[in-house]
This record gives structure tokens, C-alpha cells and sequence, in this order.
């Protein structure tokens, strides 16, 4: 889910690189931190399995141009699980979340986490959402995880790899070849809602030169992707719990996550994921023109 507030950024590579902070060791395997993401996902998902389909109290935090911004206690429960079992198991760690805030930690490693991306799909009973759940090294995610705890099908991404696991399978996935936008499948959330006036006229230029167009996703349009179904995923207003989770699979499954410059996103605003380099760049050619 999005929404307008401002928050504390996670450390920059150009601020390590200024010697404002140092470059963490990794302080366990990183298969170890995918093991324990999985424990994450598990645990959240129990918590807010119970609240999908079920008639919700529903709060409106809402105050940029998106307006409606719901939130439930699904959300709260769900966050407040990981955290709890974050702060068990490396009570060292940050962690940034979208319901709960930011709490710093004695490591530069900072869990990002949003229990429900998707919070107006999850109210109306439709499951495309899912929680996301990052890990931050101080200079980008190096591990994130994309979990629909109801379809149970997990994306998984780190060390230049991406998996999916469903029915008790799981395999390696990879992006699909595109070699422009006349190809390609483009998707976003939605058309108008998070794009100012300029942004959409951008976004439909780059709808009407593409095969095909679909809306509405949040999270579970870049799972897709990921595994070669979608070749575009184009949003704006994003934050940081809402991308970083996503980055790693993405870019594992051998695709591209930028801003719609091309920079880094990882604090998330205008993003673009695709997953061929060709399309990617026909694409930004577009983008750029309100970048």
C-alpha cells in the first residue's frame, strides 16, 4: 500500500561511500537470511490469513493525491509480527516498516517490510497482494521476499537469483525476452491514481505503443514478471517497503528495477521494472521526458 508521508531513508551508498557510515560485514550467510525471511513470511501469513475475506473496520490515513490510503488491523498484526520476531532473532537489525515506522539499528542492516501491499485489493476480497519483506545492507537490498499467504506462492530473490515456490515446489524463475515496446505486456496499479497529470500522459504514450495493457497488481504484477508473464511494470508515489523486497527478485530473475531516469530506486517514487534490457531502455526513452 502507498501513501503520502514522508520517512527516514535507509543509509545511501553514496553516504557509505562518503565514509558516513562503513560497509557492514555480513554478519550471517545470506542463505541463512533467506531461511529466516522465509520464517518471516510464514509468521505474518498466519496472522493475517485469518483477516481476508471477512468484513473489516477499515482506516482511511489518506492525505496525498491517491486520497483514499486504507489501512486494517491486519496490516498492524501482521507488521507487528515481524518485527517481534525480527528483533528476537537479530536484535541488532533496523527496521522499517509502513505501519509501525522506522527503529534504527546497532548494524547497518535494516528490514523493510510491508505486511499487505495491496491493502484495497485485500479489503475487496481479491487476492492480488501480498507482504513484502527486505533486507537492507546499508547500501541496497541484497535479499527480498514477495508472499501471498493465501494462493501460498512465495518469490524469493538474492544473490543474483530469484525462485518460486508453490505446492510445495519451488524453482528457479527468469524474465522473458522483449525486444521492444510493440512486444511487450505493460502493467501499473493503476492508470490515474498515482501519477500527477504529466506522469499519466507519459504512462499512456508508453501504454499505446505496447502489445497490451493491464491494470491493477500492486506487488503481485512484478511476482509475474519475475516468472516471464509481464515485460513492463510502470508506477509512481511508491516508498521504500514498497520496492525493496522486489529489487532482488527481480533483478535476479535477470530483469531491471530503476527509476524512470534509469537511477537507483530502492526509495522508491517514479520506478520502472522490466524484464529485458531492450524494452527497459525504449521505455525510459518515454519516461524520461518528465523525469
Amino acid at each position: 500500500m502507498r501513501f503520502s508521508g514522508r520517512v527516514r531513508s535507509i543509509p545511501s551508498a553514496a553516504r557509505i561511500a562518503s565514509g558516513l557510515i562503513s560497509s557492514p560485514p555480513m554478519t550471517a550467510r545470506i542463505e541463512d537470511l533467506a531461511a529466516f525471511a522465509s520464517r518471516l513470511a510464514d509468521a505474518s501469513g498466519e496472522v493475517i490469513r485469518p483477516w481476508f475475506r471477512v468484513t473489516l473496520d477499515v482506516t482511511d490515513k489518506g492525505t496525498g493525491r491517491a486520497g483514499f490510503d486504507p489501512v486494517t488491523e491486519a496490516d498492524r498484526q501482521g507488521e507487528q509480527e515481524l518485527r517481534r520476531l525480527i528483533k528476537a532473532t537479530y536484535p541488532r537489525h533496523g527496521v522499517l516498516g509502513e505501519e509501525h515506522g522506522h527503529e534504527a539499528g546497532e548494524d547497518p542492516f535494516t528490514w523493510v517490510l510491508d505486511p499487505i501491499d495491496g491493502t484495497r485489493a485485500f479489503i475487496c476480497g481479491m487476492p492480488q497482494w501480498g507482504t513484502l519483506i527486505a533486507l537492507n545492507d546499508g547500501k541496497r537490498p541484497v535479499l527480498g521476499l514477495l508472499d501471498q499467504p493465501v494462493t501460498k506462492e512465495r518469490w524469493i530473490g538474492y544473490s543474483g537469483r530469484a525462485e518460486f515456490s508453490s505446492g510445495g515446489e519451488r524453482k528457479r524463475i527468469s524474465t522473458r525476452a522483449c525486444a521492444d515496446l510493440a512486444s511487450a505486456v505493460v502493467t501499473t496499479t493503476h492508470p490515474s491514481a498515482y501519477f500527477t497529470l504529466e506522469e499519466q500522459r507519459a504512462f499512456q504514450e508508453l501504454a499505446g505503443a505496447a502489445k497490451m495493457t493491464r491494470y491493477g497488481g500492486d506487488c503481485y504484477a512484478y511476482g509475474l514478471l519475475a516468472m516471464g508473464f509481464i515485460d513492463l511494470v510502470v508506477e509512481s508515489s511508491l516508498k521504500p517497503w514498497d520496492v525493496q523486497a522486489l529489487i532482488p527478485i527481480i533483478e535476479g530473475a535477470g530483469g531491471l528495477f530503476t527509476s524512470w531516469d534509469g537511477g537507483d530506486a530502492q526509495n522508491g517514487g517514479r520506478v520502472i521494472a522490466a524484464g529485458d534490457a531492450r524494452v527497459h531502455a525504449e521505455a525510459l526513452e518515454v519516461l524520461r521526458k518528465v523525469a
